[in-house]
């Protein structure tokens, strides 16, 4: 069980100034309230356009701060996107690249560098960072509810407290909140079945999202209850897709673009940027904003200019990865703002499927179309063997990827110019090979049941 860990630290907020003059209050460091969903789309939410979904609360993150509207993850998978965010470096070179492997005590996380600055760090809920990272923080409590006890912990220090919500992860449960989604009324993606199955399945999603949404408008009545709530940044972002067929544990936009907002002090209200950026930037721009430079181990680099609305350095590519998640897969990635090139290594097997995944509704569905011959072309891209070794899109024309466009003639100079800059990124990181290794299955890639219980090296139980 885990459970609170507390540490006195002594802080000086005053301190005496020159000349006789009396002593003068330090200026106060920011607090950094991380809300991290589990297997949220990135369109699932009222402020990211979705007509059907009431979210006030994640909402006004936006309405109050800065919302990106290019934000990438790093991987389309759970805890090593949550590592990945945390050390500001990609999965491949974390150690801990596959899912639930714990990471190594070699590598460093935020609340590690922001000791030096006397903050208390704290992690309610989901960790999956295992014991070492635990280790990291001064408080760690499973429930949600904690937080108004994390904050009296924090006394007058100032905290970095990172929320691991299980919503909206499977498998779902009835009568969560008081008023359940009307299945009539949820967006379908053309890539799904468009029947009663898939729509439940998508409602008892957007019940999750909801209930989400409620817990964090608490945070904010705590907050201002306590008068913390003007000087604490609230960081709110996905750490993969959703939990459907061709989203969470892919490459696509489905998978890896995630709802980032920010507001805090000085972010101005109701800004959005366009500009494309991953979350590997987000360690090194917090320890920026408390006056640490980054480490020479972070692969990100900080957008603290964009935070304040000032001229910078956007990204050219967005780079993303897919490795074991109870199917191996060595998938690599390259996104311009106009295109995407996905390098696929294990053309012969069919794509990999989570175990959440194989089992619900919207994947039986698809089961079911395919057999009697009905799938669309969209619905049954994900059943494609062999699979391509390159796959090319223009995403202002092909938004949901669905046309290969990496054998036509006229883009052959846009497929060369972005496997070059994945090659470059591969070396840049010191990318595996592969050929370097190959994990077992534990889900069949065709039914999406698991057999057993098969564990990559380091494996820690959900």
């Amino acid at each position: 069980m885990k459970h609170f860990i507390f540490s006195i630290i002594t802080v000086t907020f005053f301190q005496a100034c020159k000349n006789n003059r009396p002593p003068v209050a330090n200026p106060k460091p920011p607090n950094f309230l991380v809300l991290i969903a589990d297997d949220l789309g990135w369109t699932d939410l009222g402020c990211q356009g979705n007509p059907y979904i009431s979210t006030p609360n994640i909402d006004r993150i936006a309405e109050e701060g800065l919302q990106f509207e290019n934000a990438f993850l790093t991987i389309a998978q759970c805890s090593p996107s949550r590592i990945s965010i945390l050390s500001g470096k990609y999965p491949h070179a974390t150690g801990a690249e596959d899912l639930h492997v714990p990471m190594p005590d070699t590598l460093k996380i935020i609340p590690h560098y922001l000791k030096e600055k006397n903050y208390f760090s704290g992690i309610l809920k989901k960790s999956h960072l295992g014991e070492y990272g635990e280790d990291k923080f001064n408080f760690i409590h499973e429930d949600l509810s904690e937080f108004t006890t994390f904050l009296t912990a924090t006394g007058e220090l100032p905290f970095f407290c990172w929320v691991g919500f299980t919503d909206p992860h499977r498998p779902y449960r009835s009568g969560i909140i008081d008023t359940p989604q009307n299945p009539d009324r949820v967006l379908v993606p053309p890539y799904l079945v468009d029947d009663d199955s898939t729509r439940i399945d998508l409602a008892d999603y957007y019940n999750e999202i909801r209930r989400m949404d409620a817990r964090v408008g608490e945070y904010f009545r705590i907050l201002e209850e306590q008068n913390k709530l003007e000087n604490t940044y609230i960081i709110f972002l996905s750490d993969n897709g959703a939990p459907f067929p061709r989203a969470k544990g892919t490459v696509h936009d489905a998978g890896i673009k995630t709802p980032l907002l920010v507001k805090g002090p000085n972010i101005p209200p109701g800004r959005k940027t366009k500009y494309l950026h991953s979350v590997i930037d987000l360690a090194p721009t917090i320890l920026e904003m408390v006056g640490i430079e980054k480490p020479n181990q972070m692969q990100g680099e900080s957008i603290l200019w964009e935070i304040k609305g000032e001229p910078g350095m956007s990204r050219k590519y967005i780079f993303s990865e897919r490795n074991w998640h109870n199917t191996d897969e060595h998938i690599r990635s390259v996104r311009s703002k106009q295109f995407k090139l996905i390098e696929n290594n294990y053309l012969e097997l069919p794509s990999g499927v989570a175990s959440d995944i194989g089992g619900s509704y919207s994947w039986r569905s698809l089961l079911r179309n395919k057999k009697e011959g009905e799938l669309t072309k969209a619905q049954s891209l994900i059943f494609q063997v062999p699979r391509p070794k390159y796959e090319l899109y223009n995403l202002v024309d092909d938004p949901e990827e669905f046309s290969n466009l990496s054998e036509a003639i006229e883009y052959q100079a846009v497929k060369k110019e972005l496997i070059s800059a994945l090659e470059k990124w591969k070396k840049e990181t010191d990318d595996f090979p592969p050929t370097e290794r190959r994990r077992p299955d534990n889900v069949n890639r065709e039914t999406g049941i698991k057999f057993w219980p098969v564990k990559v090296p380091g494996f820690i139980e959900e």
